[in-house]
């Protein structure tokens, strides 16, 4: 007979499998019930949902038009920018925390740092559009002035938002790296943390500087941290709503980081009178359904470019 040890065993292993597949099921369902919702409104679609770049219409009682490329593409770039920002940031304050301040202070920052995940996503949102803004206004204005004639995604053309409140998807690309920051940093942080002490104590021993051990030591070992942070980060990115809604003018991205734009999610939100009728709201659903497939891809990628790593 199994001694009670074994029978705990079991039961906690059925435990923990049930919860696998449970969380499994729960994303398949999600999947499924967006899919599901979605096809009606894709059927009654007159455009091209891949293609088509003009204004949705969504009135059931009127021809439905509407696609995602522009929406597809603002989301990216905003993302995408956040994270070119956030990620420099977060390896340097991650390595600083873990191997350059003294531990009676890098606990105390720690905290600090991880604070930042707790703010809600709507304060950063007003932080953002009342102070961050304004503040940066000038400094757009001036890039846009000097820079933007040489650059085209730095100009600033007739009919985007006013530089003077800056509600442009750079602002918002800066206001949701602050925010992606604190996930990049915890995760690899927690990585560099562990990297063999044999590896450091040799490069020391072998005369390398601080510098140097960071390079050939600590960074290596710490790659795949930093890339599941980052990856971590960015799926957070691609779906935030309310920050983004607040700090960024709704509108058509054409290429410049002074442009105003929409993103999957903001869409979704400032849409939300419109979800009338199964038609209408299928529309938004089908667009969430894109962001939902995204997420997945940025997540997959992330796993197997760790899992590459670890062979």
């Amino acid at each position: 007979m199994a001694s009670a040890v074994q029978r705990q065993d079991k039961a906690f292993a059925g435990v923990m499998k049930g919860s696998a597949i449970f969380i499994v099921a729960l994303v398949a369902s999600i999947g499924i019930f967006l899919l599901w919702s979605a096809i009606p409104s894709l059927r009654e679609n007159t455009v091209n949902f891949f293609t088509y770049d003009g204004v949705w219409q969504t009135d059931e009682a009127g021809e439905m038009k509407f696609g995602i490329p522009n929406l597809f593409w603002t989301t990216m770039v905003v993302s995408l920018v956040a994270l070119l920002f956030a990620l420099p940031v977060a390896m340097g304050i991650s390595l600083a925390l873990s191997f350059y301040f003294p531990k009676k202070l890098a606990k105390p920052l720690t905290y600090m740092v991880e604070l930042l995940a707790a703010v809600p996503s709507i304060v950063y949102g007003i932080w953002g559009a009342g102070i961050l803004g304004p503040t940066l206004g000038p400094l757009f204005q001036w890039i846009s002035d000097n820079i933007g004639p040489y650059i085209p995604f730095l100009r600033s053309e007739p009919g985007d938002p006013p530089l003077g409140t800056a509600r442009t998807v750079l602002t918002g690309a800066i206001v949701l790296a602050i925010m992606i920051l604190p996930i990049i940093t915890a995760t690899a942080r927690e990585v560099y943390s562990q990297t063999p002490k044999g590896h450091i104590e040799a490069a020391l021993g072998l005369g390398a500087t601080r510098w140097e051990v960071m390079k050939l030591a600590v960074l290596p070992f710490g790659r795949s941290g930093l890339i599941s942070g980052a990856m971590l980060g960015l799926g957070r990115a691609l779906g935030e709503t309310m920050a983004l809604f607040m700090v960024i003018a709704g509108g058509v991205f054409e290429g410049s980081l002074f442009d105003a734009g929409t993103t999957f999610a903001t869409l979704i939100a400032q849409s939300a009178a419109e979800f009338k009728g199964p038609l209408s709201t299928g529309a938004y659903i089908a667009a969430g359904l894109v962001l939902f497939v995204l997420t997945f891809i940025v997540n997959s990628i992330a796993r197997v470019a760790i899992a590459r790593k670890a062979k």
